[in-house]
């Protein structure tokens, strides 16, 4: 399938999802998230995909932000649909995904881009990336998870700051405060995004997805009842089964 916003690759068992708005600094507009749900949900199910990277075109710009000129006149109720709509179809998707999310940031990464990135469940950084939230500028406050996401990652102080500020961060600053898991050159960080997710590729799918399930509530009192189900479950599958056996047999498992 083709998509006015993005590509998609495909190389072993990771798929690599590039938006593509050049003109816009690949800004979300309405298109491009309908089009991102609507492809994680096929990369969703299909057996031959573990890991996906999200990344976008050129060297200047992961996203920019939201495409502001889209609801600059919307009201209340309209912007409450347009904020419920882009978490339940994109934002919280990702979150939830069975399979490993990763953000190769390769540049500016604000608004919305910044809590696409937030999203994920790993982000990487180019050098040259600038990371944040300028939504008060605008009188606004993050429409898309962001005054949600931020806090867990660094902190409900830096939160503050960086959302009440809306100042941006570089790249090695959201390395030290955990905003970004590492940061790269830029002709460095695809391949180590893909690196990584070739080694995640390898591993027990289904052990995944129940650890995103349970790492997803570990801010919540259902955390630990979770991991015991979990752990339970795995008990039932053939991808422990099939890891049990090649410790046992001293081989490299076969998932």
């Amino acid at each position: 399938m083709s998509y006015e916003n993005l590509t998609v690759e495909r190389e072993n068992r990771v798929a690599v999802i590039t938006i593509s708005r050049p003109q816009a600094l690949n800004a979300l507009n309405a298109k491009t998230i309908s089009e991102l749900g609507n492809v994680l949900d096929n990369l969703d199910h299909e057996s031959s995909c573990r890991v996906i990277i999200i990344t976008g075109s050129g060297e200047k710009s992961f996203v920019a932000g939201a495409d502001i000129k889209e609801f600059s006149d919307f009201g209340t109720d309209r912007a409450e649909e347009l904020s419920r709509n882009g978490q339940n179809s994109l934002f919280n998707k990702i979150e939830n995904m069975s399979k490993p999310v990763i953000a190769a940031i390769n540049g500016f990464a604000l608004g919305g881009g910044l809590e696409l990135a937030m999203a994920c469940h790993i982000r990487y950084a180019s050098e040259n990336a600038k990371l944040g939230l300028p939504e008060v500028t605008l009188g606004l406050i993050p429409g898309y998870g962001g005054t949600q996401r931020l806090p867990k990652l660094v902190g409900k102080g830096i939160a503050n700051e960086m959302i009440f500020s809306a100042k941006m961060v570089s790249a090695e600053r959201a390395r030290e405060i955990g905003l970004v898991n590492e940061v790269f050159t830029l002709e460095e960080l695809l391949p180590k995004a893909k690196e990584l997710a070739n080694t995640i590729a390898g591993n027990s799918p289904m052990g995944i997805a129940e650890a995103i399930k349970a790492v997803n509530l570990s801010d919540t009192a259902m955390g630990y009842e979770e991991e015991i189900k979990s752990f339970g479950r795995l008990f039932e599958m053939d991808d422990m089964k099939e890891g049990v056996a090649a410790f046992m047999e001293k081989r490299k498992p076969n998932f």
